[in-house]
């Protein structure tokens, strides 16, 4: 019974550091999709446009 007590335990646990871990995946995804909009509308707004494969722009 102790052995199933353990067993139980650990994947209960392994089972919520998952699941969180999946949580900051989702939340890193949103941020970085709005952080890429933001920068699309800045630089529409600014008249750069895309500029391609070559990446001219210097920026971070």
């Amino acid at each position: 019974m102790t052995n199933l007590i353990l067993f139980v335990n650990a994947f209960l646990s392994y089972l919520l550091m998952f699941i969180f871990i999946v949580a900051l995946v989702i939340v890193a995804c949103i941020i970085g999709v709005k952080w890429r909009k933001s920068k699309d509308a800045k630089a529409a707004l600014d008249g750069e446009g895309q500029t391609g494969t070559t990446g001219t722009n210097t920026t971070a």
